[in-house]
């Protein structure tokens, strides 16, 4: 690893910490609840225009391409672990039980006496000054009411990302060397390792345009008077009557980063992600219609947590023969055996602290099995959709292995340890937005295209999580310590409540939650042996399974305009045209991620709530 690039993350990291969760305390900004994170657009653009200003005086000096390639995916996995699904969350988790238990929650009753008390933080001084602030975490006694705790659930999470790197070295050489699938997420990082990237005309066209409406709605945050342009304005009030208000929210908006991403995207895809948000509208409708009375029908949540799995295992299915090569080391050139031992070795050593972690806390390894399973399941579902479609969000809310296992096994034949356990998992299986493994994966795909070896990207991926989540925790309690983390309890309510309601109401096993997970999954099988025996078949999986969620509300207007865009110009001035016109939508996205992160840090020092849609 260069030395240079090294510095530079160690730099910037606890950075990004700082940033991220001080910003987290007073809602200044969520950078990593879409695909592609700003604040890393933010660093690589102020590093790159450094570095060509080096390089004008002195080109040996400047950093090269391969190091910038190199730094990106640090920048991203160390955001990722910091962001409002990862470790933003981890705190009131852990600091809830003891907390907030009450009385009339009857928490210690039902269910603190299955915490393991190396796993929470006990001490009442600790906690109510974690809680209301004005204080320092620099104390003897608040820091050891957090040291055995946060240790414990770092090394905890960097077993997570171990398992998820050892799964993407895996699957990579399938997805990134045979299928080539298009990785639109990575196309401005990767262009801006381009060194004639700044001096692009059109590109700064796009950037403007960005950039002034970014600005524009971000201003308005601080002085309200101030209009915005193409921020959400939901339509779906205007149908009052039955059937059409079984729509509920449907926001038209126009955000510049989202159609540059659209753009970027396979038509098939972009047309099948706003079509079949669409179709999860038109089923709310259809019921409504057909007056059907059963709670929470057409179970959307369900199919879609369904449509996940399913989607992995065509994913594992469609790579069996490559992911069977990585055990036949003999026919394997050198470079093949160091990225499949890697892979191995990591995906090992994870699996190896992720039981044990388990199995020290009290689950079952019945429960361990079960929950894991479904997890880097959907794990992998998520990485292919970014590496095949690119979309702007991934959230699946409140959906996750947790409520899947309660669905189909039914609380009551899930142990109240393996409940409880599972539901200090929250902190990293609430939403989806900012999941590591995709990251990682994309990090891959752009060491592929500017000929850094995998195991190297690898390497410092390994070093930038493992410095991102510890500075997350340090980080987390010195502003909670400073500010008061009380208004940042809502993780601990949300599924502590939730295991209280298993605890005391048993729920699932029905035939009606088994039904739902069925028909998503099945309708993703189905669609991906239609396209592979039909290719002009319009409809395709992957729009199906991310286009369900909240977080495609506020952009699925953008990703129909970017397919109306991409479709006029590809029908009417060929693929010439196409490529002239990508600097453009490549600006138009860095100019609203520069602005978006100029608003972010000025809300995160103001103290002001800024882009509180995207939370």
């Amino acid at each position: 690893m260069s030395i240079r690039v090294l510095l530079i993350a160690i730099f910037l990291i606890p950075i990004t910490s700082l940033w991220m969760m001080t910003a987290s305390l007073w809602n200044a900004g969520y950078p990593t609840t879409v695909s592609l994170f700003f604040n890393v657009i933010f660093y690589m653009f102020i590093i790159i225009a450094i570095n060509r200003l080096i390089a004008s005086v002195s080109p040996k000096k400047a950093l090269t391409r391969k190091e910038l390639a190199l730094l990106y995916p640090m920048l991203t996995v160390s955001a990722s672990v910091n962001g409002l699904d990862m470790l933003q969350l981890i705190g009131a988790v852990i600091a809830g039980p003891n907390f907030l238990a009450t009385p009339e929650n009857e928490w210690k009753e039902l269910f603190i006496k299955y915490i393991p008390q190396w796993l929470m933080v006990s001490d009442k001084s600790s906690l109510d000054q974690y809680a209301q602030g004005d204080s320092s975490f620099f104390t003897v006694n608040n820091i050891n009411a957090w040291l055995t705790p946060a240790l414990l659930w770092s090394a905890f999470t960097v077993s997570l990302i171990l398992v998820m790197l050892g799964l993407t070295l895996a699957l990579s050489s399938r997805w990134v060397s045979e299928e080539k699938l298009s990785y639109p997420i990575i196309q401005l990082p990767l262009q801006m390792t381009e060194p004639r990237f700044l001096k692009n005309r059109v590109m700064w066209i796009g950037a403007g345009i960005g950039l002034f409406m970014g600005a524009l709605n971000g201003l308005h945050f601080f002085l309200p008077n101030i209009p915005t342009i193409g921020r959400p304005v939901d339509i779906g009030r205007y149908f009052t009557e039955k059937p059409l208000n079984a729509i509920g929210w449907l926001p038209i908006a126009v955000q510049p980063f989202a159609i540059g991403l659209g753009f970027f995207m396979p038509i098939d895809l972009s047309f099948s992600c706003w079509f079949f948000y669409l179709f999860w509208k038109f089923e709310k409708v259809l019921t409504s219609i057909l007056g059907v009375n059963i709670s929470g029908f057409p179970f959307i949540n369900e199919q879609t947590t369904g449509a996940y799995v399913g989607f992995a295992l065509v994913s594992v299915w469609v790579a069996r023969k490559s992911l069977i090569k990585i055990f036949r080391f003999k026919n394997q050139v050198s470079s093949e055996k160091n990225v499949h031992s890697f892979a191995l070795i990591t995906l090992l050593i994870g699996l190896v602290g992720i039981t044990a972690f388990c199995l020290k806390a009290g689950m079952s390894i019945k429960a361990v099995i079960i929950f894991f399973t479904i997890y880097f399941l959907i794990s992998i579902s998520i990485g292919r959709i970014r590496a095949e479609l690119g979309s702007p969000v991934h959230d699946l809310h409140f959906a996750g292995p947790d409520m899947m296992m309660v669905h189909l096994m039914g609380s009551r034949n899930i142990g109240q340890q393996d409940l409880t356990i599972i539901s200090m998992f929250w902190y990293f299986n609430r939403a989806y937005r900012s999941h590591p493994m995709p990251c990682i994966l994309e990090g891959i795909k752009l060491g592929e295209r500017t000929e850094v070896p995998a195991t190297k990207i690898a390497s410092a991926i390994i070093f930038a999580a493992v410095l991102g989540i510890f500075f997350a925790f340090f980080m987390h309690l010195q502003s909670a310590y400073r500010y008061g983390a009380w208004g940042k309890m809502w993780p601990a309510y949300e599924t502590y409540g939730r295991l209280s309601s298993w605890l005391n109401t048993p729920t699932g096993g029905d035939f009606t939650y088994i039904s739902a997970y069925s028909v998503g999954a099945l309708s993703v099988v189905a669609m991906s042996i239609i396209r592979t025996h039909f290719i002009w078949f319009p409809l395709h999986p992957v729009g199906f399974v991310v286009s369900s969620t909240w977080g495609m509300n506020p952009f699925w207007f953008s990703v129909f305009l970017s397919w109306v865009i991409k479709y006029s110009i590809l029908k009417y001035g060929g693929l010439r045209t196409y490529r002239k016109n990508m600097p453009l939508f490549l600006g138009l996205i860095l100019g609203e991620f520069l602005a978006d992160a100029g608003v972010s840090i000025a809300g995160t020092l103001m103290r002001v709530q800024t882009y509180i849609w995207y939370g």
